[in-house]
């Protein structure tokens, strides 16, 4: 995408491909540095306008983590994904709620299930599994306590 480029900088996309397995929904794949920026431009750029954030959610590769992140602009009636793999073993980024109120749920879900930290999170805390849990039961690493669990 062009104005990312332009706007961002060379670098912040590591790649951008039509996903043939989600209604071929162009998908960009951007630098973890550059990620919050790349989503702001999306949420704030007039010729984009992406004003809703349908989707956010985040996979354990086992080799790395990803989050990934659906929008849409009611304005232009497009939809595009945004994607960003991380270190699997500090997994973090900027978080965009700021941007879209409705990522604060989904980002403590991620947090709670996986250990993906979102920097600047307004409440970043665990929001399905008790407070004293310990470790991330969706990553692929994770190994319960109780096998009865």
């Amino acid at each position: 995408m062009e104005v990312v480029k332009e706007r961002v900088g060379e670098y912040a996309l590591v790649d951008s491909y039509i996903n043939k397995l989600s209604k071929d929904v162009p998908t960009l794949v951007a630098e973890p540095s550059k990620y919050y920026e790349v989503m702001e431009l999306m949420r704030l750029h007039e010729g984009l306008a992406f004003d809703y954030m349908s989707e956010l959610h985040a996979t354990d590769f086992v080799t790395h983590m990803e989050v990934y992140v659906h929008l849409f602009s009611y304005g232009k009636k497009q939809s595009v994904a945004v994607k960003v793999k991380l270190d699997r073993e500090a997994p973090q980024v900027k978080s965009v709620t700021p941007l879209w109120k409705g990522a604060d749920w989904p980002e403590r879900e991620a947090y709670d299930l996986l250990g993906i930290v979102f920097e600047g999170h307004p409440n970043l805390s665990r929001i399905l599994m008790p407070d004293d849990w310990v470790g991330y039961p969706l990553r692929k690493d994770y190994e319960p306590y109780d096998v009865e669990v």
